[in-house]
């Protein structure tokens, strides 16, 4: 499994979150405390939204931990809005591409889990992908395909039910293809104004994720990156969060997501 952290907010430094923290996401890249597997160091990415409407990413396949590019532009950019990721594949190649957030016009995503069996329904979820969105797919992992196929879904004007219709088709291909590994859902969604966080997984058991509410914004992470619990709220399983101007709101899953997720 992945970690990731997002902020909305005042400008802030992307360092001041991302490295700067006693348990930040890059120490997490090494040594991770809740994830599936402790060290992430199948690559990284940023994704930031500053002066323009579209997001600046950069990502690349060295750990986190060895990167001083990373530390040296998180401590140059300063930023409203911005995603963090620090990778763990589940199967795909170690590639560029593969790195997260994803992003497409003015959205970025990134995700923490995955689809049980991928490989055995890949091609089927790739084809219900229209060529419109399509011919954006860069890399070869099911998150990618998730994106895409949400926004084909009008993953745009409704952010939590064109995800849980996607998931839900999803659940179907591998219902169909007798896949018995679950289908997990931990993943961030952001268009630089509006945030949206989902925690949901069809055998109840989806990654951590975790957000914190203060003065200037909002952050939600995988782990606190702090070391401790303390001022930290947990999403609940198979709920939803929403933020906008650094305040959020919970929402559950519509029933699609419930029954998919």
């Amino acid at each position: 499994m992945c970690r990731f952290l997002a902020y909305s907010g005042e400008p802030v430094f992307l360092s001041d979150l991302v490295c700067a923290p006693t348990h930040s996401l890059v120490h997490q890249s090494l040594h991770a405390d809740e994830g599936k597997t402790e060290t992430n160091g199948d690559g990284f990415g940023i994704g930031w939204y500053a002066e323009r409407p579209e997001p600046g990413v950069y990502r690349d396949i060295s750990p986190a931990w060895s990167d001083e590019n990373l530390v040296n532009l998180c401590g140059q950019v300063r930023a409203r809005t911005f995603f963090a990721h620090v990778r763990a594949s589940t199967g795909t190649a170690t590639a560029r591409a593969n790195c997260h957030p994803f992003v497409h016009g003015r959205h970025l995503f990134m995700h923490n889990g995955q689809i049980g069996g991928y490989h055995r329904i890949k091609r089927r979820l790739e084809a219900l992908i229209p060529d419109s969105y399509y011919d954006h797919r860069r890399g070869s992992t099911d998150s990618e395909a998730i994106f895409l196929l949400a926004l084909a879904n009008g993953l745009e004007a409704d952010p939590v039910g064109a995800m849980a219709r996607t998931l839900k088709t999803v659940r179907e291909l591998m219902e169909a293809a007798n896949v018995c590994e679950p289908l997990r859902f931990t993943a961030l969604l952001t268009d630089g104004e509006t945030l949206t966080a989902y925690r949901w997984a069809c055998d109840g058991r989806p990654p951590s994720l975790y957000y914190r509410e203060g003065p200037g914004g909002i952050v939600v992470v995988s782990e606190p990156i702090d070391g401790c619990r303390e001022g930290w709220r947990v999403v609940p399983k198979g709920a939803t969060l929403r933020a906008r101007h650094g305040t959020a709101t919970l929402v559950e899953a519509p029933e699609p997501a419930r029954a998919a997720a």
